[in-house]
C-alpha cells in the first residue's frame, strides 16, 4: 500500500478528521509565503522587520505607514482558491473533513466551500470601526486614500491579530476541542513553529494518526504517522479525488 492509499484509507475509517494549515496551500493561488513577499518592498524599510510592521504597536504609532505595508505586501483581493483548497472543501462536503484550521487571513478556504474554518489568526477581508462597530471589506480599504475611515469618521482596524495582541480565545479553545476528539489530522504547508497554532499537535490523542504534507521538515516530523515532501494541491487532490 502507498502512503497516498494509506493516507486515503484513513480519511475513510477515522471518524473525526481535521486539516491543520498555514502559508503554504495559498501559494498557488499567488500569495508569497509571508516571509519572501515582496522583498523590493522591504529593502526601502531597511531595519523594519515584518513583525514590527505587522505589530499592534506599529498599527497604533503609524497607522498610515501600516497601511501602506498592508496594500502593497499583504493584501492579494484577485486571488483565489486552488486545488488544495478545493479538495478540502470536497472532503468536507463527502463528510470525511470535520473543520479546517488555518494560520491564514486570506478567506480562501471559505471561497472554495469550506464552511467549518477557524481562522486563528482573522480575516483579511474585515475591517473594523471601533467607534460604531460597522464593518468594511477588503476592496474599501485597497481603493482607500491613506487611513481607511469610516462613515461615522472612525479609523478601521483590520480583524486580523496582530503580532502583541492574543488569538481570540473562542476560536483557540475551539481549535483545541478539535485537536483533542480528532482521529485524523491532516496539516499541511506549515512549518509547525509558529505557536500557539503549531501547539495543536500535542492535543492528540495517542492513537490519533498524524500526516505532515510540507516540503521542509518540522520540528513533528518525528511524530508523524506519514510524511509527505510531495506538492500539497496534489496529494490533497488525490485523497479527496478531485477531477483535476
Amino acid at each position: 500500500m502507498t502512503d497516498l492509499q494509506q493516507l486515503k484509507e484513513w480519511l475513510h475509517q477515522c471518524r473525526h478528521n481535521i486539516f491543520l494549515g498555514g502559508a503554504g496551500i495559498s501559494t498557488a493561488s499567488g500569495i508569497p509565503d509571508f516571509r519572501s513577499a515582496h522583498g523590493l518592498y522591504m529593502e526601502k524599510k531597511q531595519g523594519i522587520s515584518y513583525e514590527e510592521m505587522l505589530s499592534h504597536r506599529y498599527f497604533v504609532e503609524h497607522t498610515e505607514e501600516f497601511y501602506d505595508f498592508l496594500r502593497h505586501v499583504m493584501l492579494y483581493p484577485e486571488a483565489k482558491p486552488n486545488p488544495a483548497h478545493y479538495a478540502l472543501a470536497k472532503l468536507e462536503k463527502d463528510g470525511l473533513l470535520d473543520a479546517v484550521i488555518t494560520q491564514n487571513i486570506d478567506g480562501l478556504h471559505q471561497a472554495a466551500g469550506s464552511v467549518h474554518v477557524i481562522e486563528l489568526h482573522g480575516n483579511e477581508d474585515r475591517y473594523i470601526c471601533p467607534t460604531c462597530g460597522r464593518v468594511y471589506n477588503m476592496r474599501y480599504v485597497m481603493d482607500a486614500q491613506g487611513v481607511p475611515r469610516c462613515e461615522c469618521g472612525g479609523m478601521l482596524k483590520p480583524d486580523v491579530v496582530l503580532y502583541g495582541e492574543q488569538l481570540n480565545q473562542q476560536d483557540l479553545s475551539r481549535a483545541v476541542w478539535y485537536a483533542m476528539e480528532t482521529e485524523l489530522m491532516i496539516v499541511g504547508g506549515t512549518s509547525l513553529v509558529v505557536y500557539p497554532a503549531a501547539g495543536l499537535v500535542s492535543y492528540l490523542k495517542p492513537q490519533a494518526k498524524l500526516v505532515i504534507i510540507n516540503r521542509d521538515p518540522t520540528p513533528y516530523d518525528k511524530s508523524a504517522d506519514l510524511i509527505f515532501r510531495q506538492d500539497l494541491a496534489a496529494v490533497l487532490s488525490e485523497a479527496a479525488e478531485l477531477d483535476s
